[in-house]
């Protein structure tokens, strides 16, 4: 059965191969990044893609007058998109913090706040984290702003199942370990991850569709590898 899908961040990695796994099952997708132009030139007939800043409060009327009109409610919706900082803290200005936060928990929280009230109680909202957010793992200079922010997104998940565990939908975030993409290049170049963007994509999709009969406000560990 066909299921309305959101996913943020769609320009290039994870993202952009969700949205083509989720497309070829039947699945209807409105991808979401500041550049569409990648999804817009696969031109596949079930995906509406636009151009979209989460740190923009503006822009999110877009999102919530897409649904009312098109959709009328979301099955799932995946916060993948993600900013990351590599900077050593010393450097690391109000501002960068401001920056990073913007996107990676502020965009986090309005987006689902936007979408809520279009989710049904068998819903479920995927948030993607960082292993470097998990408490006890493995941290790495340079990633304060990044980490503490994919941290902030475990927390909120948790307290998001807690207030709507009555009504629904149902919260879960997953913190993944090294995936070769643009990102982890730009943060740690040269170094060749163990997993690829689209192995990281197959897994997320089965657990979007069906993650929510068994979790609720839990955070899942996917990582074999951190760099």
């Amino acid at each position: 059965m066909s299921k309305k899908i959101i996913i943020t961040g769609t320009s290039r990695g994870i993202g952009f191969e969700l949205v083509k796994l989720f497309a070829s099952q039947g699945h209807q997708v409105l991808a979401l990044s500041r550049n569409n132009n990648s999804i817009g030139n696969l031109q596949l007939k079930n995906v509406t893609s636009f151009a979209f800043d989460l740190s923009k409060p503006s822009n999110y009327i877009k999102i919530e007058e897409f649904v009312k009109t098109e959709w009328k409610y979301v099955d799932v919706l995946i916060n993948n998109a993600g900013t990351l900082l590599n900077k050593p803290f010393a450097d690391t200005t109000m501002e960068d913090f401001e920056q990073v936060y913007k996107t990676n928990v502020f965009g986090v929280s309005e987006m689902i706040r936007t979408v809520l009230p279009f989710m049904k109680k068998e819903s479920h909202v995927v948030t993607i984290s960082s292993m470097g957010g998990v408490q006890g793992s493995v941290k790495f200079p340079g990633l304060s702003a990044y980490s503490s922010s994919k941290a902030a997104v475990i927390t909120l998940t948790e307290l998001l199942a807690e207030e709507y565990k009555e009504a629904g939908p149902s919260f879960n975030v997953l913190a993944l370990g090294a995936v070769q993409t643009e990102m982890l290049e730009e943060a740690f170049p040269g170094y060749v991850a163990p997993t690829t963007a689209n192995e990281m994509a197959k897994y997320i999709f089965d657990f979007s569709l069906s993650g929510q009969k068994y979790y609720n406000g839990k955070l899942l560990q996917v990582s074999i590898s951190t760099p």
